[in-house]
């Protein structure tokens, strides 16, 4: 029935009916399907080529976390082993040395509103948790250097506090004052919190590489980052140890995330992922780790982004020519910009 055809005192309750889809358009959505039904396919396939990886290969996962990490060594037909956790001083002094960021974080919200006081309740109630832990100082259980430091941060930071509360106000200059006084007494702590940790971890990971024996060979290690933490991370570093240069992006992986914190079932999801396909990269393009960047945009991993006509595969010819990056250069040459690629890190590179 057409809207023609609806009588008048129905129309304001009745859907109009549709235009029927084109030719073109049904085709459009039959094409549509196959990917969202790869989708599925390719869920389930992960999950037995994930069953798989576990029962053959040894993985070592590293979670960053609060308290200095976390380690898992998951070997084939045995239950997960939990590592030791970071002795509790790591975090003690972290703890400390992130208080005197968090005054500055009080403090510079209201720098251009000199008129508020929002910051005073906040402030009054950090300055008597930092005042509690001064009074017990002496009997946290540190190294004489560490424990100094300690101190010697509460003691700015409550100082600092109480003379923006008792003058009801505070300064950008006084504000750079407090905190560059800081430096050496923060360097100490970031000294003594890198050797607890590097030193702890580095253990574990010596351990573990005679408890696996021959098997290490083929274990796997990954860990998470966020972007700040990427350049030298420490997890990665350390593990970087052991499993040498070689592994590097090949059993040996850093994650970059979006949280701090990942889980471990979605991290160990992801390390299987990227081990399944590369399989489907040697299959369909004769390289292993083709599949480990994206397909589209990088294609041979040209290594000129400037001029189009202009190719050295990195890969010696094995990998099939695909167009993102020419698209990329001449769309921004036809719009008169310069083009601005990302650097290329080649595949199999350390």
């Amino acid at each position: 029935m057409t809207s023609d055809a609806i009588p008048d005192f129905m129309k304001s309750v009745v859907t109009p009916t549709p235009p029927r889809p084109s030719a073109a358009e049904v085709a459009t959505e039959r094409a549509l399907v196959l990917d969202s039904a790869m989708l599925g396919i390719y869920e389930d396939a992960l999950a037995r080529f994930e069953a798989n990886i576990r029962a053959n290969c040894p993985i070592i996962l590293g979670l960053f976390t609060n308290e200095g990490g976390e380690f898992t060594l998951y070997r084939p037909g045995e239950d997960p082993l939990a590592a030791p956790p970071v002795p509790i001083g790591y975090q003690v002094v972290k703890s400390t040395g992130h208080s005197s960021m968090a005054v500055y974080q009080l403090v510079a919200p209201y720098l251009g509103d000199p008129e508020s006081d929002a910051w005073r309740a906040p402030m009054s109630t950090y300055c008597h948790q930092q005042q509690l832990v001064l009074d017990v100082v002496d009997d946290l259980d540190l190294p004489s250097d560490a424990l100094d430091a300690v101190r010697t941060l509460l003691t700015a930071n409550v100082e600092y506090m109480r003379s923006c509360l008792d003058a009801g106000g505070f300064d950008i200059d006084g504000l750079e004052a407090y905190a560059r006084s800081l430096k050496p007494h923060i360097q100490t702590a970031i000294a003594y919190c890198a050797s607890t940790q590097v030193s702890h971890w580095m253990g574990v990971m010596e351990e573990w590489k005679q408890l696996l024996g021959a098997d290490w060979e083929k274990a796997y290690g990954v860990t998470n980052t966020l972007y700040v933490t990427r350049t030298n991370n420490i997890l990665f570093t350390v593990m970087a140890q052991y499993f040498g240069k070689a592994a590097f992006n090949d059993r040996l992986i850093l994650l970059e995330t979006t949280e701090f914190t990942t889980e471990r079932e979605q991290m160990l999801n992801l390390l299987c992922r990227i081990v399944a396909d590369r399989a489907l990269g040697r299959v369909f393009f004769k390289d292993y780790f083709l599949m480990d960047v994206e397909l589209l945009s990088t294609g041979a991993r040209d290594a000129v982004a400037s001029e189009v006509s202009r190719r050295v595969p990195a890969s010696g010819g094995a990998y099939t020519v695909f167009s993102g990056r020419d698209t990329i250069v001449e769309e921004a040459k036809r719009r008169g910009i310069e083009p601005l690629m990302p650097p290329l890190a080649p595949f199999h590179t350390q």
